[in-house]
């Protein structure tokens, strides 16, 4: 079954498209219904035809883009295991969340925002562990018992340590202007996540595609109930 409407309804991609534009340009409480259908060239009865209300489709817009940050996660992993270790996860992380703004806005963790996702308990979970202090919290353990980072310091510390190198970094990135002629960004995140976390010896490499595994389950965990969300957000189901 695919839960995704849109790649079966022209009219309702052009809902989402015109729905994250106005969203990003004016915020999810000053749109209205009205203006997406019109942004669209849609009547405003056919978004009604997709979702009940305004709220249901806003939440299933921000799942589709945090399942679209998943997937570009989960793609790069899939095809080289190696991309699991620190320096190399670090930018990726980093730089694919700028690609992806609404999901940013979730994980940044906008109360106004979370209150509208969250109206049942199961959503507010679910759109928790898309945070980077929860990726964190989640991934740090898996590198830990695979040898993919350092055993000489206490994990929460290490755990928080990245925490605030990722906010950092994605927040510096953010602003192009900021980077000095000359810099790469990401290959200077990827050295400060190396020094930060990574061990003296370099793993083994059925270590690191022990960790890969266990990364991938754990996301496409989260994917699942992403799509289950869309899938319930929706007034027609495929």
């Amino acid at each position: 079954m695919n839960q995704l409407i849109e790649r079966h309804s022209r009219k309702a991609a052009r809902i989402l498209d015109s729905a994250r534009e106005l969203v990003l340009d004016h915020g999810v409480h000053k749109v209205t219904v009205s203006e997406i259908a019109r942004a669209a060239g849609v009547g405003k009865g056919t978004v009604y035809l997709y979702w009940p209300a305004k709220e249901d489709l806003i939440l299933g817009l921000f799942a589709r883009e945090l399942l679209a940050f998943l997937d570009e996660i989960t793609t790069r992993v899939s095809a080289d295991p190696a991309t699991v270790l620190p320096h190399r996860l670090a930018p990726l992380l980093v730089r694919t969340g700028l690609n992806f703004p609404l999901a940013r806005r979730v994980q940044s963790g906008d109360a106004g925002l979370l209150r509208l996702l969250t109206q049942q308990a199961g959503d507010r979970e679910l759109f928790a562990r898309t945070t980077p202090g929860a990726l964190c919290e989640a991934g740090m353990p898996i590198h830990h018992r695979h040898g993919l980072i350092r055993d000489d310091r206490p994990l929460p510390e290490l755990t928080y340590a990245v925490h605030a190198v990722l906010t950092g970094f994605g927040a510096a990135l953010s602003d192009p202007a900021t980077v000095a002629l000359g810099v790469d960004p990401d290959q200077v995140l990827a050295d400060t996540v190396a020094r930060l976390l990574e061990p003296a010896v370099a793993p083994g490499d059925s270590a690191v595609a022990a960790a890969a595994d266990e990364v991938l389950a754990f996301l496409r965990q989260i994917r699942k109930g992403m799509l289950d969300l869309i899938e319930r957000s929706q007034t027609l189901q495929q």
